[in-house]
């Protein structure tokens, strides 16, 4: 298997943003930003909205409404001995409403979510769906510099953290400040101005001290995400590299590496932990203060005559309901923060710039027939310190096959890589059917096109899935009869599953052969009127290659074929070939042509003579 950097035009210099030019540090975005962002999705349900506002009202007056009635019943519970009608008629009537409203609470908070929960799993689905086209709309130089397990972290994080965002803001805090409000106006109204003064700046001091250290302790969760998110990417790029771990028996190094990871995130994590117990403790000693001042302002106004017991038992009843819910306040403002970075993420994430773009109106390609392709003074360049292609020009008639060749880093697959738009030239132009591809749509340019890859990628399915992935829809008398031309079918039937063999993690369950004709089964389905064979058979040895040749004929009849390769053999039935030398064509002609002017094509076709002699002789042939 060839490494990823043998070439030079294989994979491109490390930019971002424009070639070469390294992305400017994304500057980091307030919360309110943030939220603003968010705000669009959830509004598509504003109705369920304002729904379940109304029913958190609802049940925020009934949990107000409970120490009341204990109030009353506890008053009412002063009656002289006979009283039987008291006894049998208010209490039981108390303690029925006391249930009522109880009852009433866990109903509407009940209904609450319920209402709401269509607007959250709505807006997260349309989120992750917005993000994942998104994806694979950015160009292929984001995707080879990208890291695919922390990309993947942080997208289920802003995924999760538009359900904790939601839930935290919309089922915490504002019933939180909602009964707050409440209470503190009944306190306020039924009794003097202290009682609502002491619960508001010991509420003051609370939120105040949980916001300020919260904000400290943000820097400590964020360094744990990043590790966390490292740790991630370092295990799945080591799993996905298995035969390389396992060819150098470096699994305990792979380990070793992982467990650095471990540890950085360990030490993160406790430091973590330290400073979250600290933000607890904190909490709570300002809560018992608060909770002190007013039981001792209470029982003073028992002991002088103001208040009676059921109004102590009130105010006993308002503290404790309020302060439950703002001893999680500071996990649930830890939390909404977390969920706001990483929705920052998220959204960064859906707002990279895409370098390769559509232009504004662009139509479809337009082929009625098969279709010329020409390359018109192509220059280009993945970093401006180096260019690739120097003025490159050549024309593909309909339904012929041009071949170039040339030694590794001539910038041979350069030419497939902009054929198909995944970078657009610096200088010059591309056609097909004489209309600029940069001038219509990126879709239709694909469309228009099949491809064979030197290194075929197949999915994790069966062997009819990633056949039938050159033509989604495709019926499974389509996909044997693209099998059956690719001479593929035979393998097939001959396993125990027939077309539903699972092929592996990027189709290793099978051989090199066997890929290169799922890859030509694909893209005979696909039926495209351009075809490119990207050193299709480099990686197969010579049976194997000499076999698929055949295969990659049939794939080009009647099509306009570009035919990238390094081994000669494979392309002397070609129309034209191209012989190409640091981003120049330096030669061009018919392989007949071609070794009877001696030659750059002529050398190369000669020591791959030799190569192919030494190795017969050396196998006794």
């Amino acid at each position: 298997m060839r490494s990823r950097a043998s070439t030079a035009d294989s994979y491109p210099a490390p930019a971002m943003t424009a070639p070469g030019a390294k992305a400017a540090p994304v500057p980091p975005r307030s919360d309110w930003a943030t939220l603003k962002r968010l705000f669009p999705y959830l509004w598509e349900y504003k109705w369920r909205a304002m729904a379940a506002l109304a029913f958190m009202l609802g049940a925020k007056l009934a949990n107000v409404g409970v120490p009341l009635l204990l109030k009353d019943l506890v008053d009412t519970m002063s009656f002289k001995p006979g009283d039987v009608k008291a006894v049998l008629v208010v209490p039981v009537a108390l303690l029925l409403a006391y249930g009522l409203l109880r009852l009433s609470t866990t109903l509407f908070t009940e209904l609450r979510e319920l209402v709401f929960a269509k607007a959250t799993e709505g807006a997260a689905r349309r989120i992750s769906l917005e993000v994942f086209r998104h994806l694979h709309a950015l160009s292929l130089r984001f995707h080879l510099e990208r890291q695919t397990g922390g990309m993947t972290r942080d997208i289920e994080r802003g995924t999760r953290g538009v359900h904790s965002l939601i839930s935290y803001s919309l089922y915490s805090i504002i019933p939180t400040l909602i009964e707050v409000t409440l209470v503190l106006s009944l306190l306020a109204v039924k009794f003097d101005v202290w009682f609502a003064g002491i619960t508001l700046i010991a509420l003051v001091f609370y939120i105040t001290f949980t916001v300020t250290v919260t904000n400290w302790r943000t820097q400590f969760r964020k360094a744990m995400n990043e590790l966390d998110s490292s740790a991630h990417s370092r295990a799945i790029d080591s799993l996905l590299n298995y035969e390389t771990v396992k060819y150098f028996n470096n699994e305990e190094f792979e380990a070793q590496r992982y467990d650095e990871n471990l540890k950085r995130y360990r030490a993160a994590a406790i430091k973590s932990q330290r400073t979250l117990s600290m933000l607890n403790a904190g909490q709570q000693l300002i809560i018992a203060l608060g909770l002190v001042a007013m039981l001792w302002r209470a029982t003073q106004g028992v002991v002088d005559g103001r208040m009676t017991l059921g109004d102590l038992v009130m105010v006993n009843a308002f503290m404790i309901q309020l302060y439950i819910p703002l001893g999680f306040l500071g996990v649930i403002y830890r939390e909404i923060k977390q969920s706001l970075t990483d929705l920052e993420k998220m959204f960064t994430l859906m707002e990279r710039e895409r370098e390769i773009a559509d232009q504004p109106g662009a139509q479809p390609l337009r082929i009625e027939a098969t279709p010329a392709v020409r390359f018109e003074n192509v220059s280009f360049a993945y970093d401006p310190a180096r260019p690739i292609l120097h003025n490159v020009s050549f024309e593909i008639p309909p339904g012929k096959t041009v071949a170039v060749v040339g030694s590794s880093g001539a910038g041979k697959s350069t030419l497939a890589r902009l054929l198909y738009r995944f970078y657009d030239v610096q200088q010059g132009r591309i056609t097909i059917a004489g209309q600029d591809i940069k001038q219509v749509t990126q879709a239709s340019v694909r469309q228009a096109i099949g491809i064979v890859p030197q290194d075929t990628v197949l999915f994790n399915d069966t062997v009819e899935y990633n056949i039938a992935y050159g033509k989604p829809g495709a019926t499974h008398a389509e996909v044997e009869e693209a099998a059956r031309a690719a001479r593929i079918h035979g393998f097939i039937a001959s396993t125990p599953l027939g077309y539903n063999t699972m092929v592996g993690e990027r189709g290793l369950k099978l051989s090199g052969g066997e890929k290169q004709r799922v890859a030509i089964a694909r893209t005979l389905l696909k039926n495209p009127p351009v075809v490119i064979f990207d050193e299709a058979t480099s990686a197969l040895d010579s049976a194997n290659e000499r076999a698929i040749q055949g295969e990659l004929r049939t794939a080009a009849q009647n099509k306009t074929t570009l035919v990238i390769a390094h081994r000669l053999s494979t392309v002397v039935d070609a129309h034209e070939i191209l012989v190409m030398d640091a981003g120049r064509i330096v030669e061009r002609g018919s392989h007949a042509a071609l070794l009877a002017a001696n030659g750059r094509y002529a050398d190369m076709w000669a020591m791959q003579q030799q190569a192919s002699d030494r190795i017969l002789d050396e196998i006794g042939v």
